[in-house]
């Protein structure tokens, strides 16, 4: 008996790799040499494109396409109808593996609302939030919450999800530290990125 479970619909290659305890859904398709770590969930009609990574963890809602090159860390939550792009400049009659984008990058925690599509070669930091149907075209910091088409960073979540309170914020060597609305967890955020939100601010 396999350590995972594939629904019988489902396409899952012999040469991918997939951890214990994940699940793959009603006509996912998982091809080759694709890793899924253990405790995923692959939902209905999820496409993971050969050489994709996935890390433990992740909940990938259906009829999410993550094209290569992409990596995904543990406990991501990729919701449904998300697209990962792979060709910055597409044309249908130029094709090979040069026109691949640079790799694209989803750190631990994450997760994407939505709709959204993620613009191959952007890294979206630990525990950042993108909100429905946005369209991500540039890195998103740690814990960032970005918003709209294209995703502009208009804030900061705890890992709980919840917006944390920038009007209460502390300024501390090197960053601010705030408070989370709903769990009042302390979240430190660097200086460097506290200045991109000033920026998109002012924009």
């Amino acid at each position: 008996m396999a350590e995972y479970y594939a629904h019988p619909t489902a396409d899952v290659s012999p040469k991918a790799k997939i951890g214990a305890d994940t699940k793959i859904w009603h006509q996912a398709q998982v091809r080759e040499d694709a890793v899924i770590g253990s405790k995923c969930v692959i939902s209905k009609n999820v496409y993971v494109d050969l050489r994709v990574e996935i890390g433990s963890g992740c909940k990938i809602q259906n009829n999410v396409s993550i094209y290569f090159p992409a990596k995904i860390e543990d406990d991501v939550f990729v919701g449904p109808s998300v697209t990962f792009t792979n060709d910055l400049y597409p044309r249908a009659f130029l094709w090979d593996d040069s026109r691949h984008s640079p790799l694209t990058i989803v750190r631990k925690g994450a997760s994407i609302g939505a709709d959204s599509v993620i613009i191959g070669g952007v890294e979206i930091g630990e525990y950042a939030l993108v909100a429905a149907g946005s369209v991500v075209t540039r890195s998103v910091p740690p814990y960032g919450l970005v918003v709209g088409n294209p995703a502009r960073l208009r804030g900061f979540v705890c890992k709980c999800g919840f917006k944390l309170d920038l009007e209460k914020a502390k300024k501390e060597k090197g960053g601010v530290s705030a408070k989370c609305i709903k769990c009042g967890k302390t979240v430190k955020i660097p200086a460097s990125d506290y200045e991109k939100l000033a920026e998109t601010k002012r924009a």
